[in-house]
């Protein structure tokens, strides 16, 4: 099991939630300047979305400080590899609640620049940041977490 950290790239040191708070504002920018129509909208599904990502994110969250573990992504280590709580249905539990709350704010607006906002989100979670916290977590914790990857999936 090593420990070492590697060069952590910038756009991983920009958390999540500061990448959906600014593509949401892009969104809402590029809507109003481009007047862009109105695709498909569901308050009731925006709803949905929205408490549910919230609630599987802030239940991840919680996991995480009870566990007594970093919740950043650019943090060097993780003090404990979390296999309970949201953890044991799907290894990102915050990443999947925060698309899932971008999906919920794409429903209620309605509009193609929302809507490309959870697709956007997803890509960079699955390809920037997934990957960098998966090597740092098979460095540290080795055939521990290579087993956890083979029971639980990456998103659901």
């Amino acid at each position: 099991m090593s420990s070492t950290p590697t060069q952590v790239p910038w756009i991983v040191r920009i958390p999540p939630p500061i990448w959906a708070l600014g593509m949401l504002i892009a969104a809402y920018v590029i809507g109003r300047v481009t007047a862009s129509p109105t695709l498909a909208r569901s308050s009731m599904l925006a709803i949905i979305f929205i408490a549910g990502g919230l609630a599987l994110a802030v239940w991840a969250q919680r996991t995480f400080a009870a566990e007594g573990t970093e919740i950043m992504p650019a943090s060097p280590t993780n003090k404990k590899l979390v296999t309970r709580g949201p953890f044991r249905f799907t290894r990102n539990p915050m990443y999947l609640g925060l698309t899932l709350v971008s999906l919920g704010i794409a429903c209620y607006f309605g509009t193609l620049p929302f809507f490309a906002v959870p697709v956007l989100l997803f890509l960079l979670c699955n390809f920037i940041f997934i990957p960098f916290e998966e090597a740092k977590m098979r460095r540290q914790f080795d055939e521990t977490y290579t087993d956890y990857c083979r029971r639980v999936r990456r998103w659901v």
